[in-house]
């Protein structure tokens, strides 16, 4: 007979958690939270201590019912939502509804879950963290004290159903001020010079470096001629052999930020997409014969701390798998990554490293094993030794100009045989060998070639750029980045393109509007000070109605400000030069999620509407007659078709090119890969790599 209810948040979870306690515990859902803040106003008392209005959110009531219920027929209540502010918040709430005594230890929380870890946690239950929820509660009511008092303004003075929230204003804010950077971009010219040299048989790249001596940067081509001149018939010498030893060291467990990056880089994942695989391995997966098992610990954390127990067993692993040189000597610790990182959990790791991925993989799906595989191998990786290279650096001199070679030699894997972490700028870390050379041996010269750069302006931010950058501003925290990606794109103030985001003409106006009005809310150090104080009041450290009340003071004077100043704004839509089919009026450009597109001017009478189509110049290599067009998919992504379709069903991933394969004519894409572009034939495996325009080899 039951004799303890134990409430979590989800059914995957409840399910997971009720195999290990057994017939004793009902363990349901209360499927998240149970109350919140009403959607129909603002729900906060400013006057009276900034007291919040809760409600019984909609479609609750029957949870509710059945907890209560369920509740009154058992001894026990424990409360097992997840070990954060919002898990805190929940079983805050739900104690509450259910009346459970303010000192009753009714709080249970694990990192993992696992049998073990499930099973400790019920011998230790404790008290509701006040603290905690308190800095939830801050958090929710300075959010809704933002969003409900600007977006009013907002609506009154340009358009009805903006909004602006305090987190994702400063999200927005930073890809204008990039998007700023690159339009105000001016490139500077430079020069490079390649000397392909062979040293017996074997082929040595060497760059220029500088005369006499001195380093030399190359910023136009009189220079250029002028080096090619002097160096005109010149023997190739050895001038100078460096070998030296470099040791690389393993990246440091994943926490949120450096999960949602790395998934982004490998998997082609977006934050949203990893955080919801990661709940899944986190909730707990059917292993046949095991059971269910939470396969990995929590994945909302900004510690990289690793408990003992773990890291013993991985050492253990480590040595039996790799062997004993593959561990160090003690086990590694690493520093936080800033100093706002909270260290409430251990890093993101397997609750077992001896559940290795192909070994559950038959149990998992696709995305499920993929990110289980990155976070398995990132955690075994960050707690073996560091890999050693032989590194080579050659300089040749030809005349008085100086040439260098770099070579590398993988002389001991250490981590890199299980993971190597991955960069944005897509470089990989391959072996680049040079011979045995030593100083006075003549070089022939194969070919010399300059070329012509142009520096490139700052990237736009993908997904991981952002989220690492609003982490290094410490904005946000790792239950934030997430959500805030979604809600600016949500809002058609960002849209993406080509993977990168890009700011709409209505995010620009907004944050021009809040620059204006409230620079406090969009100032960088501010909100970071803001997230530093919810911080202290998790902490015990300060108290949350007086975080709220020195916010509001300078905020309430803003909102009074703008309310008299800020002018009314007509936004005009632009006008296309294409007609309504359905009802003849113009169509007028549109900006939402995915970029641009097309909308009826008799909006809401017509509400036809239908994307911007691009021609590829590239004519339909399946029926002859149509033009291959750039489309985007239910979620975005984009994909080439015929413009003759449904008469014609060809369709593309890749990008066609009017250049036939020159094995056997049928036609050629474009693929672009983290190492370049190349073109592919779609039928055989012919491949040629994609010339740079910049590329001015002919020159002399």
């Amino acid at each position: 007979m039951a004799d303890s209810l134990v409430i979590v948040e989800s059914p995957a979870k409840a399910k997971t958690i009720g195999k290990y306690l057994g017939s004793k515990y009902i363990v349901k859902a209360s499927m998240g939270h149970i109350r919140d803040l009403p959607k129909s106003q603002t729900g906060v008392d400013i006057e009276h201590n900034f007291e919040p209005k809760y409600i019984t959110i909609r479609g609750k009531g029957s949870i509710l019912k059945e907890l209560k219920d369920a509740a009154k027929k058992v001894k026990n209540v424990y409360l097992a939502a997840d070990p954060d502010r919002e898990g805190e918040a929940i079983a805050w709430h739900l104690a509450h509804y259910l009346e459970l005594k303010e000192d009753a230890p009714c709080r249970v929380v694990f990192n993992e879950i696992t049998k073990q870890a499930v099973k400790d946690a019920f011998k230790t239950p404790r008290t509701i963290n006040t603290d905690l929820v308190n800095a939830q509660q801050a958090r929710r009511i300075l959010d809704r004290l933002v969003g409900y008092q600007i977006s009013p303004l907002l609506w009154k003075k340009v358009k009805k159903g903006l909004s602006a929230g305090r987190v994702q204003s400063v999200a927005v804010k930073i890809v204008i001020d990039r998007e700023n950077e690159i339009k105000s971009f001016v490139p500077e010219e430079y020069w490079t010079i390649t000397a392909d040299l062979l040293a017996g048989k074997s082929p040595v790249e060497a760059k220029f470096y500088g005369m006499r001596g001195e380093k030399v940067e190359l910023t136009n081509q009189a220079e250029v001629n002028e080096i090619l001149a002097s160096i005109q018939g010149k023997p190739y010498i050895v001038q100078e052999v460096k070998e030296k030893e470099r040791q690389r060291h393993p990246a440091p467990p994943f926490i949120t930020s450096s999960m949602q990056q790395e998934a982004a880089r490998k998997l082609n994942f977006r934050a949203s997409k990893t955080m919801s695989v990661a709940q899944q391995l986190y909730e707990g997966i059917e292993l046949g014969k095991e059971g269910t098992v939470g396969l990995i610990t929590y994945m909302r954390t900004d510690s990289t701390r690793i408990s003992p127990v773990a890291q013993e067993e991985t050492r253990d692993f480590i040595k039996g798998k790799y062997g004993d040189n593959y561990n160090t000597e003690t086990p590694r610790v690493y520093a936080k990554k800033n100093s706002n990182a909270q260290d409430a959990h251990e890093g993101i790791r397997p609750s077992s490293v001896l559940r290795e991925p192909d070994a559950v993989k038959s149990f998992l799906s696709r995305d499920q094993y993929r990110l289980y595989k990155l976070i398995w191998e990132r955690f075994v990786a960050s707690q073996m030794s560091s890999a050693i290279l032989d590194t080579m650096t050659v300089t040749i001199a030809a005349g008085e100009a100086s040439f260098r070679a770099n070579g590398s030699k993988l002389k001991f894997a250490g981590f890199m045989k299980v993971y190597v972490e991955g960069n944005d700028d897509g470089t990989t870390d391959e072996e680049k060998l040079l011979p045995p050379l030593a100083k006075g041996d003549e070089i022939q010269m194969q070919a010399v070639t300059p070329k012509q750069h142009f520096t490139q302006p700052p990237p736009r931010y993908s997904e991981a750029r952002l989220v690492r950058t609003m982490e290094e501003l410490g904005i946000g925290r790792p239950s934030t980045y997430a959500p805030t990606l979604e809600t600016i794109q949500k809002r058609g103030y960002v849209a993406i393109d080509e993977k990168k985001f890009v700011p709409t003409e209505l995010g620009d106006l907004v944050i021009q509007l809040m620059v204006e009005f409230f620079p406090e809310i969009l100032d960088v150090e501010f909100t970071a000070h803001m997230e530093g104080e919810l911080d202290h009041v998790e902490e015990g450290k300060e108290d949350w109605v007086r975080v709220l009340d020195t916010f509001y003071k300078t905020f309430g004077e803003r909102l009074a400000f703008a309310e008299e100043e800020m002018k009314e704004i007509e936004i005009q839509d632009e006008v296309s030069d294409e007609i309504c089919e359905k009802c003849g009026k113009p169509l007028v450009y549109k900006m939402g999620r995915f970029g641009k597109f097309l909308a009826c001017s008799g909006f809401p009478d017509c509400r036809n509407a239908k994307p911007i189509v691009k021609d590829t110049g590239v004519t339909c290599p399946k029926c002859k007659e149509g033009a291959v067009v750039e489309r985007r998919s239910k979620k975005g992504r984009i994909f080439y078709g015929c413009d003759h379709y449904p008469e014609c069903d060809f369709i593309s991933w890749d990008k066609p090119v009017a250049k036939p394969c020159p094995d056997c004519g049928a036609y050629m894409v474009e693929k672009r890969t983290k190492n370049g572009a190349h073109l592919h034939c779609s039928e055989c495996s012919y491949k040629e790599e994609v010339q740079e325009q910049d590329d001015l080899s002919d020159l002399d």
